[in-house]
């Protein structure tokens, strides 16, 4: 939460409020920042405009829309190398990755959300690598979330699950009752499945990296085309994504 008394420059939270935008969706017009944050258009032009002119936002020449830039890539990066458990879990990533064939992703818990912080590629998909660190989501619709939220102590599951469950997609787990068992079984099984639950035909099994104290550090997930993740695959992902988090845990 933001501590209001600690705000000495009103006009940076104003440009930084707009840029938080970019957390909720990727693309932005001028009237839709404008009507959300309630702030006069042309102030919000300018404030786009100057992101735009330092390369932290791009515009579409078509729809006139921005969407982020180079720049807060090349922050995400910066974050992502000073994140230890990033750094460490790379050479793991790439090995789940190379065994799988599939995607794989590590993301940490902030407040109600999941932080991506690294993320590793089969050789086959290298073409298809996109910028991933430092995207949000939320943890209800992720495997990722999940697999973290069912082991955070149960005061902060309660303040998450105090709040609306947003759906992604027709698959996404909106009751409240129904998350509160999955978490369960989560917890039983030592491990999460996103079915299709942020993504249509986007399918992943993940499971959390505990610290030394046993609490939550990360998340690592692997994820591919919902269509090659029979119970079969599963399985056998499970087994392997457990050899690696037992080898990080043992050195975070």
């Amino acid at each position: 939460m933001i501590n209001e008394s600690e705000v000495k420059v009103k006009s940076l939270q104003k440009a930084l409020e707009i840029l938080n935008c970019f957390t909720r969706k990727s693309s932005w017009g001028v009237t839709e920042i404008s009507e959300l944050l309630d702030l006069n258009k042309s102030n919000v032009h300018n404030i786009l405009s100057t992101f735009k002119a330092m390369n932290y936002l791009d515009q579409d020449p078509e729809s006139g829309k921005y969407k982020l830039g180079l720049s807060v890539y090349s922050l995400c990066y910066s974050l992502g190398e000073s994140l230890s458990i990033g750094s460490i879990a790379a050479p793991y990533l790439q090995e789940l990755a190379d065994f799988a064939k599939e995607r794989v992703y590590l993301a940490i818990p902030h407040e109600d959300e999941i932080i991506y912080v690294n993320s590793a590629y089969p050789k086959a998909d290298i073409g298809l690598m996109r910028a991933i660190i430092g995207e949000h989501a939320k943890m209800h619709c992720t495997g990722l979330g999940k697999a973290m939220l069912a082991f955070l102590p149960a005061e902060q599951q309660q303040t998450y699950l105090s709040k609306p469950l947003q759906p992604y997609t027709e698959y996404t787990i909106t009751d409240k009752d129904r998350l509160l068992a999955e978490l369960e079984e989560i917890r039983r099984q030592g491990y999460a499945v996103d079915n299709m639950e942020h993504e249509f035909g986007i399918k992943c099994v993940a499971m959390p990296i505990l610290g030394r104290n046993r609490q939550v550090a990360a998340a690592v997930s692997i994820s591919g085309p919902s269509l090659r993740f029979d119970e079969e695959k599963i399985e056998v992902l499970v087994r392997e994504l457990r050899n690696k988090v037992k080898e990080l845990e043992s050195i975070i």
